[in-house]
């Protein structure tokens, strides 16, 4: 038996490895998730959110570059979390358009998204005191490349992105973790008992079904406070329903295979029977259905961040960055929403991409 387990197995995934499209969406995926782990070690603003605002910059077109001043204002030690949870700003930053030196005292003119002349201002920083031209630029000033331009507020856009690739891939993956536990479990326990049981447990999935899914999710995050944490809960206790349902399918038609009933006549205990017996054999169809609910609990995110009840400000999520920038889709800086609104839409599809695959993998009657 494990032998031919084995080979199914084997014989599933060279079929999906033959599938273009199965192995393209993984790899899209696999890309966005280790850009989501690592967005602050790859990232060119590695502070907490991305945050760093410079709003005589803001809303540049990608590839846009300016000179900026760097002031070293944080000398705390590095963290170990750092890498994952963001550094505190190191250094204050100050985009210029010129520097002059006079009586030894060094003056910026402050960079102007309008192009406008404004007037030089003193450097005020106790180190630079005295300091040749030359050596301050070698010391204190870098040339910036923000290669998906800057936001509305000035802050990079390509941080943000990075950085809020984790809200999607953490909310799909949790929603999903939530979904099953439920899901399985309820359907399992209806699908095997059948009975009075079962009639409880379908009347709460048939009421659960018939509310609208943002509606219930727009409930539970106002009932629980908006954040990050509770868009978690809200979707993942929304997305269980379907689950259940087809694990309930499954489970009607597995309990009466001749496999289930010499495990109940060797007297293994039902815990047994549905955990080690039978939904290792019924897992095809929920991954599957895993693989689309992955794609719907990003597509939810991304429309609770957009409405506002989402991940709060100034964490990123690729929805609220829709919804601040919007507006400029009629303008000529459509770019700042649609960035977003393109990682968003190529997440889903190869989620939707890897569902078919599976299931055409996981198929026993072609494999």
């Amino acid at each position: 038996m494990s032998h031919k387990s084995a080979s199914l197995t084997s014989l599933a995934l060279q079929k999906f490895k033959r599938d273009f499209w199965g192995v393209l969406s993984l790899s899209v995926i696999a890309i966005y998730t280790l850009i989501a782990i690592f967005a602050y070690l790859i990232a060119p603003d590695n502070t907490q959110y991305a945050n760093q605002m410079h709003l005589s910059i803001h809303s540049q077109p990608p590839g846009f570059e300016v000179d900026l001043i760097q002031l070293p204002i944080n000398n705390e030690p590095t963290n170990l979390m750092d890498w994952w949870n963001g550094k505190k700003a190191q250094v204050e930053e100050i985009p210029f358009a010129d520097l002059k030196e006079v009586n030894g005292t060094i003056y910026y003119r402050p960079f102007d998204v309008d192009g406008n002349i404004l007037e030089f201002q003193p450097v005020k920083f106790d180190g630079v005191v005295g300091m040749e031209l030359s050596r301050f630029r070698e010391s204190y000033t870098v040339k910036n490349t923000y290669l998906l331009g800057t936001d509305k507020y000035g802050r990079d856009l390509l941080s943000r992105m990075m950085v809020g690739a984790r809200i999607s891939i953490s909310i799909g993956f949790v929603a999903v973790l939530i979904s099953l536990l439920i899901g399985i479990t309820l359907g399992a326990i209806a699908g095997y008992f059948g009975g009075i049981v079962d009639n409880v447990i379908m009347w709460l999935i048939n009421v659960t079904w018939s509310i609208p899914t943002l509606l219930m999710v727009i409930a539970i995050s106002i009932a629980l406070e908006k954040g990050f944490f509770t868009v978690f809960i809200a979707v993942g206790l929304t997305m269980w329903v379907e689950v259940a349902r087809v694990v309930r399918g499954q489970m009607v038609v597995a309990k009466e295979y001749q496999y289930v009933t010499a495990a109940k006549a060797l007297g293994f205990n039902h815990y047994r029977i549905i955990s080690q017996h039978i939904l290792p054999n019924i897992m095809a169809p929920i991954i599957v259905i895993s693989a689309a609910n992955f794609a719907a609990a990003i597509l939810i995110e991304s429309g609770l961040s957009f409405l506002g009840i989402g991940a709060q400000p100034p964490m990123p999520s690729w929805g609220s960055m829709i919804k601040d920038h919007y507006q400029y889709i009629i303008l000529d800086k459509a770019y700042l929403a649609l960035v977003p609104g393109v990682a968003i839409m190529t997440l889903v599809m190869s989620f939707m991409l890897l569902g078919n695959a599976l299931r055409d993998a996981l198929d026993v009657k072609t494999t």
